[in-house]
Protein backbone atom coordinates (compact mmCIF):
# COMPACT_ATOMS: atom_id res chain seq x y z
CA UNK A 1 0.00 0.00 0.00
CA UNK A 2 1.64 3.50 -0.93
CA UNK A 3 1.61 6.06 1.41
CA UNK A 4 -1.37 8.24 0.19
CA UNK A 5 -3.79 5.53 0.84
CA UNK A 6 -2.68 4.56 4.32
CA UNK A 7 -5.39 6.77 5.38
CA UNK A 8 -8.40 5.04 5.67
CA UNK A 9 -10.44 5.71 2.83
CA UNK A 10 -14.16 5.52 5.39
CA UNK A 11 -13.23 7.81 7.70
CA UNK A 12 -12.93 10.38 5.22
CA UNK A 13 -16.29 9.81 3.83
CA UNK A 14 -17.23 9.88 7.42
CA UNK A 15 -15.22 12.90 8.32
CA UNK A 16 -17.07 14.88 5.13
CA UNK A 17 -20.62 13.26 5.90
CA UNK A 18 -20.69 15.01 9.13
CA UNK A 19 -19.43 18.24 7.91
CA UNK A 20 -16.00 18.58 8.42
CA UNK A 21 -12.74 20.18 7.07
CA UNK A 22 -10.11 17.78 4.94
CA UNK A 23 -6.11 18.11 5.41
CA UNK A 24 -4.75 18.39 2.52
CA UNK A 25 -2.99 15.00 3.07
CA UNK A 26 -6.79 13.73 3.74
CA UNK A 27 -7.31 14.73 0.51
CA UNK A 28 -4.12 13.59 -1.61
CA UNK A 29 -5.26 10.08 -0.32
CA UNK A 30 -9.13 10.22 -1.57
CA UNK A 31 -8.33 12.24 -5.13
CA UNK A 32 -4.52 10.77 -5.73
CA UNK A 33 -5.35 7.36 -4.55
CA UNK A 34 -8.39 7.67 -6.98
CA UNK A 35 -6.00 8.73 -10.06
CA UNK A 36 -3.83 6.01 -9.43
CA UNK A 37 -6.75 3.43 -9.29
CA UNK A 38 -5.82 3.08 -5.84
CA UNK A 39 -9.39 3.87 -4.07
CA UNK A 40 -12.57 2.30 -5.86
CA UNK A 41 -14.90 4.63 -7.58
CA UNK A 42 -17.90 3.57 -4.91
CA UNK A 43 -15.82 5.36 -2.55
CA UNK A 44 -15.41 8.31 -3.95
CA UNK A 45 -19.12 8.38 -5.11
CA UNK A 46 -19.92 8.38 -1.54
CA UNK A 47 -17.78 11.05 -0.92
CA UNK A 48 -18.51 13.36 -3.88
CA UNK A 49 -22.22 13.16 -2.84
CA UNK A 50 -21.09 14.10 1.32
CA UNK A 51 -19.47 17.19 -0.39
CA UNK A 52 -22.47 18.36 -2.40
CA UNK A 53 -24.25 17.91 0.59
CA UNK A 54 -21.59 19.43 3.23
CA UNK A 55 -20.00 21.68 1.06
CA UNK A 56 -16.52 22.44 1.49
CA UNK A 57 -14.45 25.39 3.34
CA UNK A 58 -12.58 28.12 0.86
CA UNK A 59 -9.47 26.75 2.12
CA UNK A 60 -10.56 23.28 1.98
CA UNK A 61 -11.48 23.79 -1.84
CA UNK A 62 -8.10 25.36 -2.46
CA UNK A 63 -6.19 22.33 -0.83
CA UNK A 64 -8.89 20.22 -3.13
CA UNK A 65 -7.52 22.56 -6.26
CA UNK A 66 -3.90 22.02 -5.80
CA UNK A 67 -4.11 18.53 -5.06
CA UNK A 68 -6.12 17.92 -8.37
CA UNK A 69 -3.63 20.19 -10.00
CA UNK A 70 -0.66 18.26 -8.93
CA UNK A 71 -2.05 15.03 -10.00
CA UNK A 72 -0.42 15.06 -13.68
CA UNK A 73 1.87 17.56 -15.36
CA UNK A 74 2.31 20.96 -15.00
CA UNK A 75 3.10 23.44 -16.99
CA UNK A 76 6.47 25.65 -16.27
CA UNK A 77 5.63 29.34 -17.84
CA UNK A 78 8.44 31.09 -15.28
CA UNK A 79 10.76 32.25 -17.79
CA UNK A 80 7.85 33.82 -19.56
CA UNK A 81 7.06 37.85 -18.76
CA UNK A 82 3.46 38.55 -17.50
CA UNK A 83 1.90 35.34 -18.18
CA UNK A 84 -1.86 35.51 -18.28
CA UNK A 85 -4.60 33.09 -18.98
CA UNK A 86 -8.62 33.50 -19.41
CA UNK A 87 -11.59 31.04 -18.98
CA UNK A 88 -15.14 31.34 -19.93
CA UNK A 89 -17.33 29.41 -18.09
CA UNK A 90 -19.31 28.57 -21.89
CA UNK A 91 -21.73 30.68 -23.29
CA UNK A 92 -23.10 31.27 -26.94
CA UNK A 93 -21.56 33.70 -29.37
CA UNK A 94 -18.76 33.42 -26.74
CA UNK A 95 -15.52 34.31 -29.11
CA UNK A 96 -14.05 36.65 -26.47
CA UNK A 97 -10.93 34.26 -26.80
CA UNK A 98 -10.35 34.85 -30.18
CA UNK A 99 -10.01 39.36 -29.76
CA UNK A 100 -9.23 39.13 -26.53
CA UNK A 101 -6.04 36.92 -26.16
CA UNK A 102 -4.36 39.01 -29.55
CA UNK A 103 -5.29 42.52 -27.02
CA UNK A 104 -3.48 40.80 -24.31
CA UNK A 105 -0.14 40.22 -26.40
CA UNK A 106 -0.44 43.51 -28.27
CA UNK A 107 -0.33 44.75 -24.68
CA UNK A 108 2.85 42.98 -23.12
CA UNK A 109 1.21 40.35 -21.77
CA UNK A 110 1.72 36.80 -22.66
CA UNK A 111 -0.46 34.17 -23.31
CA UNK A 112 0.40 31.14 -23.39
CA UNK A 113 -2.61 28.46 -22.55
CA UNK A 114 -4.78 25.16 -23.06
CA UNK A 115 -8.58 25.75 -24.25
CA UNK A 116 -11.05 23.33 -25.88
CA UNK A 117 -13.77 22.05 -27.60
CA UNK A 118 -17.17 22.96 -28.02
CA UNK A 119 -19.77 20.07 -25.93
CA UNK A 120 -23.77 20.45 -26.63
CA UNK A 121 -24.55 23.72 -26.82
CA UNK A 122 -21.90 25.63 -26.10
CA UNK A 123 -18.95 26.40 -28.46
CA UNK A 124 -14.84 25.51 -28.14
CA UNK A 125 -12.28 28.23 -29.00
CA UNK A 126 -10.18 25.12 -30.67
CA UNK A 127 -12.97 24.48 -33.12
CA UNK A 128 -13.37 28.32 -34.38
CA UNK A 129 -9.62 28.61 -34.76
CA UNK A 130 -9.92 25.28 -36.85
CA UNK A 131 -12.51 27.01 -39.69
CA UNK A 132 -9.31 28.60 -40.86
CA UNK A 133 -7.24 25.67 -42.76
CA UNK A 134 -3.47 24.42 -41.25
CA UNK A 135 -4.16 25.91 -38.66
CA UNK A 136 -3.49 23.42 -35.41
CA UNK A 137 -3.81 22.68 -31.51
CA UNK A 138 -0.99 20.23 -31.40
CA UNK A 139 2.23 22.16 -31.19
CA UNK A 140 5.55 20.30 -29.22
CA UNK A 141 6.42 22.39 -25.54
CA UNK A 142 8.97 23.81 -27.43
CA UNK A 143 7.21 25.21 -30.70
CA UNK A 144 4.49 26.32 -28.01
CA UNK A 145 6.90 28.06 -25.56
CA UNK A 146 8.75 30.06 -28.07
CA UNK A 147 5.82 31.27 -29.69
CA UNK A 148 4.73 32.15 -27.04
CA UNK A 149 8.11 34.00 -26.12
CA UNK A 150 8.20 35.72 -29.46
CA UNK A 151 4.51 36.40 -30.44
CA UNK A 152 2.95 36.60 -26.85
CA UNK A 153 0.22 34.48 -27.45
CA UNK A 154 -0.04 30.24 -27.93
CA UNK A 155 -2.33 28.09 -27.96
CA UNK A 156 -2.94 24.22 -27.54
CA UNK A 157 -5.69 21.51 -26.82
CA UNK A 158 -6.44 20.68 -23.55
CA UNK A 159 -3.83 17.87 -22.47
CA UNK A 160 -4.78 14.72 -20.52
CA UNK A 161 -2.37 14.81 -18.99
CA UNK A 162 -2.88 17.93 -17.30
CA UNK A 163 -4.89 17.93 -14.00
CA UNK A 164 -6.31 14.31 -14.40
CA UNK A 165 -7.78 13.90 -11.45
CA UNK A 166 -10.29 16.59 -12.51
CA UNK A 167 -10.85 14.02 -16.03
CA UNK A 168 -11.77 11.23 -13.84
CA UNK A 169 -13.39 13.13 -11.05
CA UNK A 170 -16.28 14.67 -13.50
CA UNK A 171 -16.98 11.58 -14.98
CA UNK A 172 -17.75 9.77 -11.85
CA UNK A 173 -19.83 13.74 -11.29
CA UNK A 174 -21.54 13.30 -14.08
CA UNK A 175 -23.19 10.03 -13.24
CA UNK A 176 -23.75 10.34 -9.40
CA UNK A 177 -25.88 13.43 -9.90
CA UNK A 178 -22.79 15.59 -8.40
CA UNK A 179 -22.05 18.17 -10.99
CA UNK A 180 -23.88 21.12 -9.71
CA UNK A 181 -21.57 21.45 -6.42
CA UNK A 182 -20.03 24.88 -6.06
CA UNK A 183 -16.82 23.54 -4.88
CA UNK A 184 -16.19 20.94 -7.38
CA UNK A 185 -17.07 23.13 -9.99
CA UNK A 186 -14.74 25.83 -8.93
CA UNK A 187 -11.68 23.11 -8.26
CA UNK A 188 -12.38 21.95 -11.66
CA UNK A 189 -12.36 24.95 -13.44
CA UNK A 190 -9.36 25.87 -11.05
CA UNK A 191 -6.87 22.79 -10.87
CA UNK A 192 -6.33 22.93 -14.99
CA UNK A 193 -5.82 26.96 -14.87
CA UNK A 194 -3.20 26.52 -11.73
CA UNK A 195 -1.60 23.76 -14.26
CA UNK A 196 -1.24 25.82 -16.67
CA UNK A 197 1.44 27.87 -15.10
CA UNK A 198 0.10 31.39 -15.82
CA UNK A 199 0.38 34.03 -12.71
CA UNK A 200 -2.87 35.97 -13.82
CA UNK A 201 -6.16 33.93 -14.48
CA UNK A 202 -9.10 36.37 -16.03
CA UNK A 203 -12.70 34.28 -15.49
CA UNK A 204 -15.60 35.21 -17.10
CA UNK A 205 -18.30 34.03 -15.54
CA UNK A 206 -21.36 33.40 -17.41
CA UNK A 207 -24.47 34.51 -16.33
CA UNK A 208 -28.34 33.28 -17.74
CA UNK A 209 -30.40 31.34 -19.94
CA UNK A 210 -27.13 30.32 -22.35
CA UNK A 211 -25.25 29.48 -19.14
CA UNK A 212 -23.92 26.96 -16.81
CA UNK A 213 -24.94 29.55 -13.90
CA UNK A 214 -28.63 30.89 -14.50
CA UNK A 215 -29.11 33.32 -11.73
CA UNK A 216 -26.74 36.06 -10.46
CA UNK A 217 -26.20 34.69 -7.15
CA UNK A 218 -25.02 31.24 -8.32
CA UNK A 219 -22.49 33.30 -10.69
CA UNK A 220 -21.37 35.01 -7.48
CA UNK A 221 -20.75 32.20 -5.93
CA UNK A 222 -18.68 30.39 -8.32
CA UNK A 223 -16.87 33.53 -9.53
CA UNK A 224 -15.82 34.15 -5.51
CA UNK A 225 -15.18 30.60 -4.58
CA UNK A 226 -12.31 30.75 -7.82
CA UNK A 227 -11.23 33.93 -7.04
CA UNK A 228 -10.60 32.15 -3.07
CA UNK A 229 -8.94 29.53 -4.83
CA UNK A 230 -6.32 31.75 -6.71
CA UNK A 231 -5.50 34.21 -2.89
CA UNK A 232 -4.99 30.42 -1.64
CA UNK A 233 -2.79 29.37 -4.33
CA UNK A 234 -0.76 32.61 -4.50
CA UNK A 235 -2.41 33.55 -8.13
CA UNK A 236 -3.55 36.72 -9.39
CA UNK A 237 -7.05 35.88 -10.39
CA UNK A 238 -10.27 38.07 -11.01
CA UNK A 239 -13.84 37.36 -12.62
CA UNK A 240 -16.58 39.22 -14.02
CA UNK A 241 -19.57 37.94 -14.46
CA UNK A 242 -21.40 38.88 -17.57
CA UNK A 243 -24.78 38.11 -19.27
CA UNK A 244 -26.05 35.21 -21.12
CA UNK A 245 -29.88 35.34 -21.38
CA UNK A 246 -28.97 36.27 -25.69
CA UNK A 247 -26.30 35.20 -27.82
CA UNK A 248 -22.91 37.63 -27.51
CA UNK A 249 -22.38 39.70 -30.29
CA UNK A 250 -24.41 38.99 -34.06
CA UNK A 251 -22.95 35.72 -34.56
CA UNK A 252 -23.08 32.04 -33.44
CA UNK A 253 -21.51 28.79 -35.21
CA UNK A 254 -17.77 28.54 -36.04
CA UNK A 255 -16.39 30.43 -39.19
CA UNK A 256 -19.05 33.11 -38.46
CA UNK A 257 -17.85 33.73 -34.92
CA UNK A 258 -14.09 33.99 -36.83
CA UNK A 259 -15.51 36.43 -38.84
CA UNK A 260 -16.67 38.61 -36.49
CA UNK A 261 -13.79 38.12 -34.16
CA UNK A 262 -11.77 39.53 -37.40
CA UNK A 263 -14.68 42.55 -37.43
CA UNK A 264 -13.70 43.06 -33.68
CA UNK A 265 -10.14 43.13 -34.11
CA UNK A 266 -10.39 45.59 -37.09
CA UNK A 267 -12.35 47.72 -34.76
CA UNK A 268 -15.40 47.77 -36.32
CA UNK A 269 -17.25 44.74 -33.92
CA UNK A 270 -20.52 44.77 -32.48
CA UNK A 271 -20.76 46.99 -29.46
CA UNK A 272 -21.19 44.19 -26.70
CA UNK A 273 -18.15 42.19 -27.75
CA UNK A 274 -15.94 45.04 -27.91
CA UNK A 275 -16.83 46.34 -24.26
CA UNK A 276 -16.54 42.96 -23.01
CA UNK A 277 -13.19 42.20 -24.46
CA UNK A 278 -11.99 45.59 -23.03
CA UNK A 279 -13.13 45.32 -19.92
CA UNK A 280 -11.72 41.42 -19.50
CA UNK A 281 -8.48 43.32 -21.05
CA UNK A 282 -8.48 46.20 -18.26
CA UNK A 283 -8.83 43.16 -15.46
CA UNK A 284 -5.46 41.88 -16.92
CA UNK A 285 -3.95 44.77 -17.06
CA UNK A 286 -5.00 45.62 -13.19
CA UNK A 287 -3.75 42.45 -12.18
CA UNK A 288 -0.22 43.46 -13.14
CA UNK A 289 -0.87 46.61 -11.24
CA UNK A 290 -1.78 48.65 -14.23
CA UNK A 291 -3.77 52.26 -13.18
CA UNK A 292 -7.81 51.10 -14.83
CA UNK A 293 -7.96 54.58 -16.57
CA UNK A 294 -5.20 53.90 -18.70
CA UNK A 295 -5.48 50.51 -18.93
CA UNK A 296 -8.74 50.88 -20.49
CA UNK A 297 -7.21 53.73 -22.97
CA UNK A 298 -4.56 50.90 -24.27
CA UNK A 299 -6.43 48.49 -25.21
CA UNK A 300 -9.01 50.56 -26.91
CA UNK A 301 -6.06 51.49 -28.69
CA UNK A 302 -4.87 47.71 -29.74
CA UNK A 303 -7.97 47.31 -31.83
CA UNK A 304 -8.15 50.90 -33.63
CA UNK A 305 -4.15 50.92 -34.42
CA UNK A 306 -4.21 47.34 -35.75
CA UNK A 307 -1.73 46.01 -33.21
CA UNK A 308 -4.15 43.45 -32.01
CA UNK A 309 -4.97 42.12 -35.55
CA UNK A 310 -1.30 41.72 -36.20
CA UNK A 311 -1.17 39.60 -33.27
CA UNK A 312 -3.84 37.40 -34.05
CA UNK A 313 -2.21 37.55 -37.93
CA UNK A 314 1.26 36.52 -36.71
CA UNK A 315 -0.52 33.77 -34.12
CA UNK A 316 -2.48 31.99 -37.10
CA UNK A 317 0.59 32.01 -39.29
CA UNK A 318 2.65 30.53 -36.28
CA UNK A 319 0.68 27.63 -35.76
CA UNK A 320 0.30 26.99 -39.72
CA UNK A 321 -2.71 28.85 -40.19
CA UNK A 322 -2.57 30.31 -43.53
CA UNK A 323 -3.06 34.04 -43.19
CA UNK A 324 -4.63 35.33 -46.01
CA UNK A 325 -7.94 34.30 -44.75
CA UNK A 326 -6.82 37.09 -42.26
CA UNK A 327 -7.03 39.33 -44.76
CA UNK A 328 -9.28 38.06 -46.83
CA UNK A 329 -12.41 37.13 -44.63
CA UNK A 330 -14.53 36.16 -48.27
CA UNK A 331 -12.37 32.70 -48.54
CA UNK A 332 -14.00 31.30 -45.15
CA UNK A 333 -16.13 28.38 -45.88
CA UNK A 334 -19.72 29.55 -45.15
CA UNK A 335 -22.91 27.41 -45.51
CA UNK A 336 -24.53 28.41 -48.67
CA UNK A 337 -28.09 27.59 -48.00
CA UNK A 338 -29.63 30.62 -45.98
CA UNK A 339 -33.44 30.84 -44.70
CA UNK A 340 -34.66 34.43 -41.72
CA UNK A 341 -37.08 33.66 -39.21
CA UNK A 342 -39.32 36.83 -39.60
CA UNK A 343 -41.40 39.08 -36.85
CA UNK A 344 -45.09 38.19 -36.88
CA UNK A 345 -45.74 41.49 -35.24
CA UNK A 346 -45.04 45.06 -34.85
CA UNK A 347 -43.17 46.20 -31.75
CA UNK A 348 -39.84 45.52 -29.94
CA UNK A 349 -37.55 42.41 -29.75
CA UNK A 350 -37.85 41.50 -25.91
CA UNK A 351 -35.73 38.33 -25.93
CA UNK A 352 -33.42 36.25 -28.32
CA UNK A 353 -32.77 33.32 -25.86
CA UNK A 354 -29.31 32.07 -26.27
CA UNK A 355 -29.62 28.63 -25.13
CA UNK A 356 -32.50 28.11 -28.41
CA UNK A 357 -30.06 29.48 -30.52
CA UNK A 358 -26.74 27.42 -29.27
CA UNK A 359 -28.72 24.07 -29.54
CA UNK A 360 -30.20 25.53 -32.63
CA UNK A 361 -26.24 25.59 -34.22
CA UNK A 362 -26.02 22.21 -32.78
CA UNK A 363 -28.72 20.52 -34.55
CA UNK A 364 -27.45 22.63 -37.87
CA UNK A 365 -24.21 20.45 -37.58
CA UNK A 366 -22.21 22.89 -35.88
CA UNK A 367 -21.73 21.50 -32.55
CA UNK A 368 -21.47 18.12 -31.13
CA UNK A 369 -23.07 16.10 -28.66
CA UNK A 370 -20.60 13.81 -27.92
CA UNK A 371 -16.83 14.16 -28.18
CA UNK A 372 -14.94 13.53 -31.18
CA UNK A 373 -17.97 13.99 -32.85
CA UNK A 374 -17.08 16.13 -36.76
CA UNK A 375 -18.76 19.68 -37.14
CA UNK A 376 -19.86 21.90 -39.71
CA UNK A 377 -17.76 24.94 -39.77
CA UNK A 378 -19.51 26.85 -41.57
CA UNK A 379 -23.10 26.34 -40.56
CA UNK A 380 -24.57 28.90 -38.09
CA UNK A 381 -27.34 31.74 -36.50
CA UNK A 382 -26.57 35.19 -37.26
CA UNK A 383 -28.83 37.50 -35.17
CA UNK A 384 -30.03 40.83 -37.47
CA UNK A 385 -31.80 42.42 -34.55
CA UNK A 386 -30.88 42.02 -31.00
CA UNK A 387 -33.32 42.55 -27.63
CA UNK A 388 -34.55 46.09 -27.31
CA UNK A 389 -34.52 46.27 -30.94
CA UNK A 390 -37.95 47.66 -32.63
CA UNK A 391 -39.58 45.70 -35.87
CA UNK A 392 -41.90 45.53 -38.13
CA UNK A 393 -43.85 42.52 -39.43
CA UNK A 394 -42.10 41.16 -41.74
CA UNK A 395 -39.00 42.09 -40.60
CA UNK A 396 -35.79 39.58 -40.65
CA UNK A 397 -34.96 39.06 -37.16
CA UNK A 398 -32.70 35.87 -37.15
CA UNK A 399 -30.52 34.15 -40.49
CA UNK A 400 -29.91 30.66 -40.42
CA UNK A 401 -26.81 29.56 -42.50
CA UNK A 402 -27.60 25.69 -43.44
CA UNK A 403 -26.03 23.27 -45.55
CA UNK A 404 -28.61 21.54 -47.50
CA UNK A 405 -31.24 21.61 -45.15
CA UNK A 406 -29.64 19.28 -42.52
CA UNK A 407 -31.27 20.05 -38.79
CA UNK A 408 -33.34 23.36 -40.68
CA UNK A 409 -36.72 22.22 -39.66
CA UNK A 410 -35.74 21.29 -35.72
CA UNK A 411 -33.33 24.79 -35.52
CA UNK A 412 -36.24 27.02 -37.11
CA UNK A 413 -38.65 25.30 -34.42
CA UNK A 414 -36.30 26.57 -31.60
CA UNK A 415 -35.30 30.12 -32.91
CA UNK A 416 -39.07 30.27 -33.06
CA UNK A 417 -39.45 29.57 -29.59
CA UNK A 418 -36.74 31.68 -28.33
CA UNK A 419 -38.19 34.65 -29.97
CA UNK A 420 -40.31 36.95 -27.94
CA UNK A 421 -41.84 40.25 -29.54
CA UNK A 422 -43.72 42.65 -27.54
CA UNK A 423 -45.60 45.67 -27.68
CA UNK A 424 -43.58 48.11 -25.34
CA UNK A 425 -39.25 48.08 -25.85
CA UNK A 426 -38.00 46.05 -22.92
CA UNK A 427 -34.77 47.69 -20.03
CA UNK A 428 -32.03 47.33 -21.49
CA UNK A 429 -30.25 44.80 -19.80
CA UNK A 430 -26.47 45.16 -18.65
CA UNK A 431 -23.41 43.39 -20.11
CA UNK A 432 -21.57 43.54 -17.05
CA UNK A 433 -23.35 42.63 -14.20
CA UNK A 434 -20.64 42.34 -11.32
CA UNK A 435 -16.82 41.83 -10.78
CA UNK A 436 -15.50 40.09 -7.90
CA UNK A 437 -11.30 40.59 -7.23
Amino acid sequence: MTATTKLHIPDLIQKKRDGHEHSRAELEALVLGYTRNEVPDYQVAAWLMAVYLKGMTPPETAALTLVMAASGDQMNLGDLPRTVDKHSTGGVGDKTSLILTPMLAALGLTVAKMSGRGLAHTGGTIDKLESIPGWTSELDEAHFLEQARTIGLALVGQSKDLAPADGKLYALRDVTATVDCLPLIASSIMSKKLASGAHTVVLDVKVGAGAFMKTLEDGRGLARAMVDIGKHSGRQVRAVLTDMDAPLGFMAGNSLEVLEALDTLRGHGPHDLTELCVSLAVEALAAQGEDEQQAEARARATLSDGSALAKFRAFIEGQGGDPTYVDDPSLFDVAPGREEILATSSGFVGKIDALSVGRAVLVLGGGRERKGEAIDHGVGVELLRKPGDAVQTGDPVLRLYHRDGRGLDVARGLLTAGLTLQATQPAQEALILDRVN
